[in-house]
């Protein structure tokens, strides 16, 4: 007798069903492959070697519950890295990784419609559809700033530099349009977990953004310090019944957050020798990028009609080569068309690569014509 279930309607990602094919065929022909399908900073590995060594692996903080709401030395280490020691500890919470944090949020927030951009990370659908939540679709920051009085009830989520076409809004334009939609009554998450890559502790976008009673942080450090396999990151509102409510959710589906994890992060931020693996980290992975982007740029690969008004910033490009195309130079990637729904047939000229990875190797695969 089959079980009985309910169907969420979602669908197993496209990217890994295509690392997948890859690592068959590597299997099969014994030949290398590029993985650029995947959303890791693959430059180098953060050197955790000298943080390691200050951790007690035999303290409460690593072997016993951690707390609900997320370890207080990390949400000090937060709270000066990122809000100028403004933020208040029942204001964050800790949560695993940031695609936990836009399932308590979508799954949370009383709204009618949540707005994607035309071109969005594919998982923000699929976590929508799972929780049953409706979507639709701005295609520029223009256009909401057009119609900023005519939008009903919604949250609007923002990923800034994008994923996946890896461009970069003006931080005093983007600023400006979320306290508008802030004033409006609008809500907005804030979801760019590849600004910190390029940015230090002087950045203080996120402290002006704190500041908006409607805006909602939602950030992981997967990306920043290299660690998405620790799956940890935090949500930060500063209404604290709503962050109550988050609370309670994630403690009855988890009762707490990696111990480890947190522990590892908090001495990421804090500590002297974190603070040198992190700037270590990040000065290698900025500069291998942009010697692969500008290498795209020179072989004439990159899709420049995607960058006329930005430059190309984050862990991902978009590129004039098909995804099959690309196969056949032993490159994985991910056809545009997976990032939208309102214009799947840009899947027929454009993919989606990551260049978060060694340049040499990078440049070695790209020297075709």
């Amino acid at each position: 007798m089959a079980i009985n279930f309910n169907k969420s309607g979602a669908k197993f990602s496209s990217i890994v069903g295509i690392g997948e094919t890859i690592r068959q065929l590597s299997t099969e022909t014994g030949e290398e492959y590029l993985m650029l399908n995947r959303g890791v900073n693959a430059v180098t590995n953060i050197d955790l070697q000298e943080v390691v060594k200050l951790i007690d692996f035999n303290a409460n903080d690593i072997q016993v519950y951690p707390p609900a709401r997320g370890s207080v030395e990390l949400k000090v280490a937060i709270n000066r890295s990122y809000f100028k020691n403004t933020a208040e500890n029942n204001q964050m919470l800790i949560t695993g990784g940031g695609m936990m944090g836009l399932d308590l949020l979508f799954q949370t927030l009383n709204v009618e419609r949540f707005y994607l951009p035309l071109f969005y990370w594919g998982s923000y659908a699929q976590i929508l559809t799972v929780r049953g939540k409706k979507a639709d679709f701005f295609s520029s920051y223009e256009e909401i700033e057009q119609n900023i009085d005519k939008y009903p009830k919604a949250a609007f989520v923002i990923c800034d530099p994008n994923n996946p076409i890896g461009d970069k809004y003006d931080d005093d334009k983007m600023l400006s349009l979320i306290s508008k939609l802030n004033d409006t009554g609008q809500i907005v998450i804030w979801d760019s977990p590849y600004r910190r890559i390029f940015k230090d502790d002087t950045d203080d976008f996120f402290y002006k953004l704190s500041n908006l009673e409607n805006v909602i942080v939602n950030e992981s450090f997967s990306k920043s310090v290299g660690l998405s396999g620790q799956r940890l990151g935090f949500v930060f509102n500063r209404d604290t019944k709503f962050m109550e409510e988050l609370t309670l959710r994630l403690m009855y589906a988890t009762n707490g957050i990696n111990g480890f994890a947190q522990k590892l992060v908090a001495l990421l931020l804090s500590t002297v020798e974190g603070k040198k693996a992190v700037t270590d980290f990040k000065q290698v992975t900025v500069d291998g990028i942009k010697q692969n982007i500008d290498h795209l740029d020179k072989k004439g690969f990159l899709a420049k009609e995607f960058y006329k008004n930005s430059v190309p910033t984050g862990i991902f490009v978009i590129v004039n080569k098909t995804q099959e195309e690309l196969m056949k130079q032993h490159i994985g990637s991910v056809s545009l068309g997976y990032f939208t729904k309102l214009k799947p047939t840009l899947g027929n000229k454009y993919a989606r690569i990551s260049v978060s990875v060694p340049p040499d190797k990078f440049k070695r695969f790209f020297n075709f014509k």
